[in-house]
Protein backbone atom coordinates (compact mmCIF):
# COMPACT_ATOMS: atom_id res chain seq x y z
CA UNK A 1 0.00 0.00 0.00
CA UNK A 2 1.26 3.82 -1.28
CA UNK A 3 0.28 7.07 0.97
CA UNK A 4 1.21 9.95 -0.83
CA UNK A 5 1.30 13.08 1.29
CA UNK A 6 2.48 16.38 1.16
CA UNK A 7 4.81 18.26 3.93
CA UNK A 8 3.03 21.65 3.33
CA UNK A 9 4.86 24.92 3.61
CA UNK A 10 7.99 25.06 4.90
CA UNK A 11 11.50 23.50 5.71
CA UNK A 12 11.97 20.15 4.06
CA UNK A 13 11.13 17.90 7.29
CA UNK A 14 7.97 16.05 8.40
CA UNK A 15 6.99 18.35 10.90
CA UNK A 16 4.12 19.04 9.48
CA UNK A 17 2.90 15.34 9.25
CA UNK A 18 -0.23 14.70 11.73
CA UNK A 19 -0.13 11.47 11.41
CA UNK A 20 2.27 8.48 12.55
CA UNK A 21 4.86 7.82 10.28
CA UNK A 22 6.05 5.01 12.48
CA UNK A 23 4.02 2.13 10.40
CA UNK A 24 5.20 2.60 7.29
CA UNK A 25 8.20 -0.21 6.30
CA UNK A 26 9.61 2.68 4.03
CA UNK A 27 9.35 6.12 3.42
CA UNK A 28 10.24 8.27 0.33
CA UNK A 29 11.19 11.63 -0.09
CA UNK A 30 13.04 14.20 -2.16
CA UNK A 31 17.18 14.00 -1.57
CA UNK A 32 17.01 17.73 -0.45
CA UNK A 33 14.59 16.60 2.82
CA UNK A 34 16.71 16.54 6.34
CA UNK A 35 15.77 13.71 7.70
CA UNK A 36 17.19 10.75 8.36
CA UNK A 37 16.12 7.07 9.07
CA UNK A 38 17.56 3.63 8.23
CA UNK A 39 13.85 3.42 6.57
CA UNK A 40 14.08 6.44 4.72
CA UNK A 41 14.90 6.58 1.12
CA UNK A 42 16.06 9.70 -0.21
CA UNK A 43 15.21 9.29 -4.43
CA UNK A 44 14.79 11.47 -7.46
CA UNK A 45 11.46 11.48 -8.56
CA UNK A 46 12.36 8.55 -11.46
CA UNK A 47 13.95 6.45 -9.09
CA UNK A 48 11.21 6.97 -6.89
CA UNK A 49 8.17 6.54 -8.84
CA UNK A 50 10.25 2.98 -10.22
CA UNK A 51 10.30 2.26 -6.24
CA UNK A 52 6.71 2.69 -5.87
CA UNK A 53 5.45 0.69 -8.82
CA UNK A 54 8.13 -2.34 -8.18
CA UNK A 55 6.91 -2.30 -4.21
CA UNK A 56 3.18 -0.83 -3.48
CA UNK A 57 2.23 -4.11 -3.07
CA UNK A 58 4.71 -5.61 -1.38
CA UNK A 59 5.27 -2.86 1.35
CA UNK A 60 4.18 -0.62 3.61
CA UNK A 61 5.09 2.86 1.68
CA UNK A 62 4.84 6.78 2.55
CA UNK A 63 5.69 8.89 -0.14
CA UNK A 64 6.59 12.47 1.21
CA UNK A 65 6.13 15.20 -1.51
CA UNK A 66 6.84 19.11 -1.18
CA UNK A 67 3.48 21.44 -0.32
CA UNK A 68 0.55 19.55 -2.02
CA UNK A 69 0.44 16.21 -3.58
CA UNK A 70 -3.13 17.40 -5.85
CA UNK A 71 -1.02 20.76 -6.78
CA UNK A 72 1.49 20.34 -9.70
CA UNK A 73 2.91 16.97 -7.78
CA UNK A 74 4.49 14.45 -9.11
CA UNK A 75 2.56 12.51 -6.29
CA UNK A 76 -0.91 12.94 -8.54
CA UNK A 77 1.26 11.57 -11.58
CA UNK A 78 2.29 8.13 -9.60
CA UNK A 79 -1.29 7.62 -7.80
CA UNK A 80 -2.39 7.28 -11.60
CA UNK A 81 -0.01 4.94 -12.43
CA UNK A 82 -1.04 2.78 -9.09
CA UNK A 83 -4.22 0.16 -8.70
CA UNK A 84 -7.04 2.88 -7.01
CA UNK A 85 -7.03 0.28 -3.86
CA UNK A 86 -3.26 0.51 -3.31
CA UNK A 87 -2.70 4.47 -3.63
CA UNK A 88 -4.09 7.04 -0.86
CA UNK A 89 -3.58 11.14 -1.02
CA UNK A 90 -2.78 12.77 2.26
CA UNK A 91 -3.53 16.10 0.77
CA UNK A 92 -1.75 19.71 2.64
CA UNK A 93 -1.59 23.44 1.71
CA UNK A 94 0.21 24.04 -1.53
CA UNK A 95 2.11 27.68 -2.06
CA UNK A 96 -0.89 28.58 -4.40
CA UNK A 97 -3.59 28.75 -0.85
CA UNK A 98 -0.90 29.44 1.67
CA UNK A 99 -0.46 32.38 -0.29
CA UNK A 100 -3.73 33.39 -1.24
CA UNK A 101 -4.98 33.45 2.31
CA UNK A 102 -2.02 35.28 3.47
CA UNK A 103 -3.04 37.94 0.54
CA UNK A 104 -6.67 37.51 1.07
CA UNK A 105 -7.16 36.84 -2.75
CA UNK A 106 -10.13 34.43 -3.89
CA UNK A 107 -9.11 31.21 -5.99
CA UNK A 108 -12.11 32.04 -8.21
CA UNK A 109 -9.77 35.45 -9.35
CA UNK A 110 -6.82 33.13 -10.14
CA UNK A 111 -5.13 30.80 -13.24
CA UNK A 112 -2.35 28.72 -12.78
CA UNK A 113 0.96 28.03 -14.56
CA UNK A 114 3.98 25.92 -14.02
CA UNK A 115 7.23 27.39 -15.45
CA UNK A 116 9.38 24.43 -13.23
CA UNK A 117 11.32 22.67 -14.93
CA UNK A 118 9.67 23.37 -18.34
CA UNK A 119 10.08 26.21 -21.01
CA UNK A 120 7.28 26.56 -22.54
CA UNK A 121 3.42 27.53 -20.16
CA UNK A 122 0.43 27.40 -21.19
CA UNK A 123 -1.04 31.26 -22.63
CA UNK A 124 -4.91 30.25 -22.02
CA UNK A 125 -4.08 30.54 -18.40
CA UNK A 126 -1.53 33.24 -18.29
CA UNK A 127 -3.08 36.78 -17.89
CA UNK A 128 -6.38 36.04 -18.80
CA UNK A 129 -7.57 36.40 -15.32
CA UNK A 130 -7.50 38.66 -12.65
CA UNK A 131 -4.56 36.99 -11.14
CA UNK A 132 -1.90 34.43 -12.71
CA UNK A 133 0.01 32.27 -9.99
CA UNK A 134 3.49 30.48 -11.42
CA UNK A 135 5.14 27.63 -9.85
CA UNK A 136 8.59 28.96 -10.14
CA UNK A 137 12.29 27.84 -10.37
CA UNK A 138 15.83 29.63 -10.61
CA UNK A 139 15.03 30.23 -14.74
CA UNK A 140 11.54 31.38 -14.26
CA UNK A 141 12.14 35.58 -13.90
CA UNK A 142 14.05 35.35 -16.44
CA UNK A 143 12.29 34.18 -18.59
CA UNK A 144 8.89 35.83 -18.05
CA UNK A 145 10.91 38.89 -18.45
CA UNK A 146 11.10 37.48 -22.19
CA UNK A 147 7.99 36.77 -22.47
CA UNK A 148 6.73 40.25 -21.29
CA UNK A 149 9.14 42.31 -23.27
CA UNK A 150 6.55 44.66 -24.30
CA UNK A 151 5.22 45.15 -21.25
CA UNK A 152 4.93 48.31 -19.59
CA UNK A 153 6.33 47.91 -16.06
CA UNK A 154 2.90 49.56 -14.48
CA UNK A 155 0.73 47.13 -16.71
CA UNK A 156 1.20 44.38 -14.14
CA UNK A 157 1.75 44.38 -10.04
CA UNK A 158 4.07 41.35 -9.12
CA UNK A 159 3.91 39.81 -5.50
CA UNK A 160 6.94 37.27 -4.58
CA UNK A 161 6.52 34.62 -1.91
CA UNK A 162 9.91 33.38 -1.34
CA UNK A 163 10.78 30.81 0.71
CA UNK A 164 6.88 30.34 2.27
CA UNK A 165 6.09 28.52 5.72
CA UNK A 166 9.94 28.85 7.02
CA UNK A 167 11.33 31.12 9.06
CA UNK A 168 12.79 33.98 7.18
CA UNK A 169 9.91 33.90 4.72
CA UNK A 170 9.12 36.94 2.49
CA UNK A 171 5.77 38.09 0.99
CA UNK A 172 6.67 41.10 -1.21
CA UNK A 173 5.78 43.37 -4.27
CA UNK A 174 8.62 43.65 -6.93
CA UNK A 175 9.12 45.05 -10.35
CA UNK A 176 9.06 41.73 -12.39
CA UNK A 177 10.33 43.82 -15.60
CA UNK A 178 13.26 44.79 -13.84
CA UNK A 179 14.16 42.78 -11.29
CA UNK A 180 17.46 42.17 -10.21
CA UNK A 181 17.74 38.51 -10.54
CA UNK A 182 20.94 38.70 -8.13
CA UNK A 183 18.81 40.15 -5.57
CA UNK A 184 17.83 36.77 -3.91
CA UNK A 185 18.71 32.97 -3.83
CA UNK A 186 16.84 32.02 -6.89
CA UNK A 187 17.72 28.19 -6.21
CA UNK A 188 15.49 28.32 -2.95
CA UNK A 189 11.60 27.66 -3.00
CA UNK A 190 9.60 30.48 -4.47
CA UNK A 191 6.35 31.41 -6.49
CA UNK A 192 4.68 34.72 -7.83
CA UNK A 193 1.44 36.18 -8.16
CA UNK A 194 0.94 38.72 -11.00
CA UNK A 195 -2.05 40.64 -10.98
CA UNK A 196 -3.10 41.95 -14.27
CA UNK A 197 -3.32 45.87 -14.12
CA UNK A 198 -5.10 46.50 -17.64
CA UNK A 199 -8.32 45.98 -19.49
CA UNK A 200 -8.38 43.29 -22.12
CA UNK A 201 -8.88 44.73 -25.33
CA UNK A 202 -11.32 43.00 -27.81
CA UNK A 203 -10.19 39.93 -29.24
CA UNK A 204 -11.57 40.69 -32.79
CA UNK A 205 -9.95 44.19 -33.06
CA UNK A 206 -10.89 47.28 -35.74
CA UNK A 207 -8.33 48.53 -38.07
CA UNK A 208 -8.27 52.14 -36.07
CA UNK A 209 -6.59 50.28 -33.14
CA UNK A 210 -3.38 49.50 -34.96
CA UNK A 211 -0.49 52.32 -35.02
CA UNK A 212 0.34 51.71 -38.90
CA UNK A 213 2.06 53.09 -41.93
CA UNK A 214 -0.59 54.07 -44.75
CA UNK A 215 -1.51 51.25 -46.70
CA UNK A 216 0.82 48.69 -44.54
CA UNK A 217 -2.37 47.17 -42.26
CA UNK A 218 -4.06 43.48 -43.77
CA UNK A 219 -7.65 45.20 -43.03
CA UNK A 220 -9.97 43.49 -40.77
CA UNK A 221 -11.53 41.39 -43.15
CA UNK A 222 -8.51 39.54 -44.79
CA UNK A 223 -7.13 39.32 -41.15
CA UNK A 224 -10.28 37.26 -40.59
CA UNK A 225 -10.11 35.43 -43.56
CA UNK A 226 -6.71 34.83 -43.19
CA UNK A 227 -6.80 33.65 -39.71
CA UNK A 228 -9.53 31.35 -39.94
CA UNK A 229 -7.30 29.49 -42.73
CA UNK A 230 -5.04 29.24 -40.58
CA UNK A 231 -6.54 26.52 -38.08
CA UNK A 232 -4.85 28.13 -35.47
CA UNK A 233 -4.66 26.04 -31.60
CA UNK A 234 -3.86 27.23 -28.10
CA UNK A 235 0.05 27.57 -27.94
CA UNK A 236 1.40 26.84 -31.38
CA UNK A 237 3.92 28.96 -33.24
CA UNK A 238 3.01 31.50 -35.47
CA UNK A 239 5.75 32.93 -37.47
CA UNK A 240 4.62 36.43 -39.71
CA UNK A 241 6.79 37.31 -42.36
CA UNK A 242 6.59 40.89 -43.48
CA UNK A 243 4.17 41.67 -40.39
CA UNK A 244 3.76 45.45 -41.67
CA UNK A 245 1.92 46.81 -38.63
CA UNK A 246 1.85 43.23 -36.54
CA UNK A 247 -1.63 43.05 -37.12
CA UNK A 248 -2.12 39.16 -38.09
CA UNK A 249 0.20 38.23 -35.50
CA UNK A 250 -1.09 40.27 -32.59
CA UNK A 251 -5.11 39.28 -33.38
CA UNK A 252 -3.51 35.77 -33.61
CA UNK A 253 -2.41 36.23 -30.19
CA UNK A 254 -5.55 37.76 -28.92
CA UNK A 255 -8.14 35.67 -30.41
CA UNK A 256 -6.16 31.82 -29.95
CA UNK A 257 -3.36 32.63 -27.80
CA UNK A 258 -0.42 31.64 -29.89
CA UNK A 259 3.02 32.37 -29.85
CA UNK A 260 4.10 34.85 -32.05
CA UNK A 261 7.21 35.65 -34.63
CA UNK A 262 7.51 38.70 -36.83
CA UNK A 263 9.62 39.63 -39.36
CA UNK A 264 9.61 43.24 -40.70
CA UNK A 265 12.41 44.92 -42.37
CA UNK A 266 11.10 48.62 -43.07
CA UNK A 267 12.50 50.92 -40.03
CA UNK A 268 9.20 52.95 -39.53
CA UNK A 269 7.01 49.85 -39.67
CA UNK A 270 9.08 48.58 -37.02
CA UNK A 271 8.46 51.43 -34.88
CA UNK A 272 4.49 50.79 -35.30
CA UNK A 273 4.64 47.18 -34.43
CA UNK A 274 6.75 47.95 -31.32
CA UNK A 275 4.05 50.24 -30.27
CA UNK A 276 1.27 47.77 -31.32
CA UNK A 277 2.62 45.47 -28.97
CA UNK A 278 2.73 47.25 -26.44
CA UNK A 279 -1.25 48.85 -26.82
CA UNK A 280 -2.38 45.14 -27.20
CA UNK A 281 -0.28 43.57 -24.35
CA UNK A 282 1.32 40.79 -26.33
CA UNK A 283 3.52 38.60 -24.73
CA UNK A 284 5.23 35.66 -25.82
CA UNK A 285 6.40 37.53 -28.93
CA UNK A 286 9.32 38.10 -30.99
CA UNK A 287 10.08 40.83 -33.28
CA UNK A 288 12.87 40.34 -35.91
CA UNK A 289 14.19 43.23 -37.96
CA UNK A 290 15.72 42.94 -41.27
CA UNK A 291 15.66 41.12 -44.11
CA UNK A 292 13.47 37.65 -43.03
CA UNK A 293 15.44 35.44 -45.02
CA UNK A 294 18.32 36.15 -43.19
CA UNK A 295 16.77 34.70 -39.88
CA UNK A 296 15.30 31.39 -41.06
CA UNK A 297 18.70 29.17 -40.63
CA UNK A 298 19.63 30.99 -37.00
CA UNK A 299 16.33 30.17 -35.14
CA UNK A 300 15.70 27.24 -33.37
CA UNK A 301 11.87 26.77 -32.50
CA UNK A 302 9.95 25.07 -34.99
CA UNK A 303 6.61 27.24 -36.14
CA UNK A 304 3.79 25.10 -36.89
CA UNK A 305 1.70 27.88 -38.63
CA UNK A 306 3.83 30.99 -40.84
CA UNK A 307 1.63 33.50 -42.58
CA UNK A 308 4.03 35.25 -45.72
CA UNK A 309 2.16 38.45 -45.53
CA UNK A 310 5.02 40.57 -47.54
CA UNK A 311 8.71 40.27 -47.63
CA UNK A 312 9.07 40.52 -51.31
CA UNK A 313 10.33 38.68 -53.73
CA UNK A 314 13.77 37.73 -51.75
CA UNK A 315 11.12 35.61 -49.21
CA UNK A 316 9.05 34.82 -52.36
CA UNK A 317 12.37 32.62 -53.48
CA UNK A 318 12.61 31.36 -49.48
CA UNK A 319 9.14 29.51 -49.96
CA UNK A 320 10.51 25.74 -50.50
CA UNK A 321 12.96 26.34 -47.04
CA UNK A 322 9.78 27.79 -45.08
CA UNK A 323 8.01 24.30 -46.23
CA UNK A 324 11.20 22.77 -44.83
CA UNK A 325 11.36 24.62 -41.14
CA UNK A 326 7.36 24.70 -40.69
CA UNK A 327 6.44 21.79 -38.33
CA UNK A 328 4.92 18.37 -39.82
CA UNK A 329 0.84 19.00 -39.63
CA UNK A 330 1.77 22.65 -39.91
CA UNK A 331 0.08 24.96 -42.22
CA UNK A 332 1.59 28.03 -44.65
CA UNK A 333 -0.39 30.48 -45.53
CA UNK A 334 0.93 32.96 -48.44
CA UNK A 335 -1.47 36.14 -49.43
CA UNK A 336 -0.61 37.69 -52.61
CA UNK A 337 -2.41 40.57 -54.06
CA UNK A 338 -0.40 41.18 -57.35
CA UNK A 339 -0.56 38.35 -60.16
CA UNK A 340 3.26 39.24 -60.99
CA UNK A 341 3.67 37.82 -57.31
CA UNK A 342 0.88 34.90 -57.75
CA UNK A 343 3.08 33.95 -60.77
CA UNK A 344 5.81 33.48 -59.27
CA UNK A 345 4.82 32.43 -56.23
CA UNK A 346 3.01 29.33 -58.39
CA UNK A 347 6.30 29.32 -60.18
CA UNK A 348 8.35 28.39 -56.97
CA UNK A 349 6.48 26.30 -54.97
CA UNK A 350 5.98 24.16 -58.77
CA UNK A 351 9.85 24.02 -59.45
CA UNK A 352 9.78 22.50 -55.73
CA UNK A 353 7.05 20.05 -56.04
CA UNK A 354 4.99 21.43 -53.48
CA UNK A 355 1.54 21.07 -53.10
CA UNK A 356 -0.68 23.73 -52.55
CA UNK A 357 -4.42 25.18 -53.47
CA UNK A 358 -5.49 28.63 -53.93
CA UNK A 359 -8.12 30.74 -53.04
CA UNK A 360 -9.38 34.20 -54.85
CA UNK A 361 -10.89 36.73 -52.62
CA UNK A 362 -12.80 39.99 -53.26
CA UNK A 363 -14.86 42.64 -51.38
CA UNK A 364 -16.93 45.65 -52.67
CA UNK A 365 -17.80 48.07 -50.19
CA UNK A 366 -20.72 50.48 -50.81
CA UNK A 367 -20.82 54.19 -49.35
CA UNK A 368 -23.73 56.56 -48.35
CA UNK A 369 -27.15 54.64 -49.32
CA UNK A 370 -25.58 52.25 -52.45
CA UNK A 371 -24.73 54.84 -54.96
CA UNK A 372 -20.75 54.46 -54.38
CA UNK A 373 -19.08 51.64 -55.22
CA UNK A 374 -15.73 51.15 -53.73
CA UNK A 375 -13.93 48.46 -54.82
CA UNK A 376 -11.06 46.22 -52.71
CA UNK A 377 -7.84 44.78 -54.13
CA UNK A 378 -8.32 41.44 -55.34
CA UNK A 379 -6.27 39.02 -52.91
CA UNK A 380 -5.08 35.55 -53.54
CA UNK A 381 -4.25 32.86 -50.66
CA UNK A 382 -1.84 29.76 -51.10
CA UNK A 383 -2.66 27.42 -49.17
CA UNK A 384 0.13 24.72 -48.31
CA UNK A 385 -0.51 21.85 -45.93
CA UNK A 386 2.27 20.12 -44.69
CA UNK A 387 1.71 16.28 -44.22
CA UNK A 388 4.80 13.96 -44.89
CA UNK A 389 5.58 10.75 -43.80
CA UNK A 390 7.79 10.59 -40.19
Amino acid sequence: MVTIAGNGMGDYDFSNLNFDISKFDKIICDPNFKEEAKNILKLKYKDAKQYLLDNYDKEEILYVVTGSPLFFSAGTIIAKSLPTNSVKLINNSSSKTYLLEKLFISELDVDTISLHGRDNFDLQNFLQNKYTFVVCDKNTISRLKIALSYFEANSIKTTIGYKLGFEDEEIKEIDLINFDENSIDLNAPFVLLIKKEFEQTNIISEDVEFETERGMITKKYKRQLTLQNLDLEPNQLLWDIGAGSGSCAIEAFKRYKVKTTLFEKNETRVEFIKQNLKNHYVAETKLFIGEAQEYFNTLEEVPQRIFVGGGGVEVIKQLPKLYEILDNKGIMLINAITLKHLNLMLTVLNEAKIEYEIHSISLTTYKGKLDLVEPERQLFQIKINKNEEE
